[in-house]
């Protein structure tokens, strides 16, 4: 496997993440997720500067889970919208 990293630091690292209780990997692992996630949806909304954080979301959903869960999602959250308009 092709690595940039030193080997001396790699296996620091290494004996590092060896030390840490599981409860620290998963926090870890949910603090990488959600650094990657935000990353991910700031870049969609950079390059779609007139969608909404709605629109976004919906958008991020497609890429990560696919089309046909997107279309899935935004039908229900139109179903469940609490903004429907009323008559009067």
């Amino acid at each position: 496997m092709l690595s940039d990293t030193h080997p001396d630091a790699e296996r620091v690292q290494i004996e590092l993440l060896r030390q840490t209780t599981g409860a620290q990997r998963i926090a870890q692992l949910r603090s990488l997720t959600s650094f990657a996630i935000g990353l991910s949806r700031r870049a969609i909304a950079r390059a779609n500067p007139h969608l909404n954080q709605h629109e976004v979301d919906m958008l991020w959903v497609e890429y990560t889970y696919g089309k046909d869960l997107a279309a899935k999602l935004r039908r229900y959250t139109r179903e469940k919208s609490p903004c429907k308009p009323t008559t009067h």
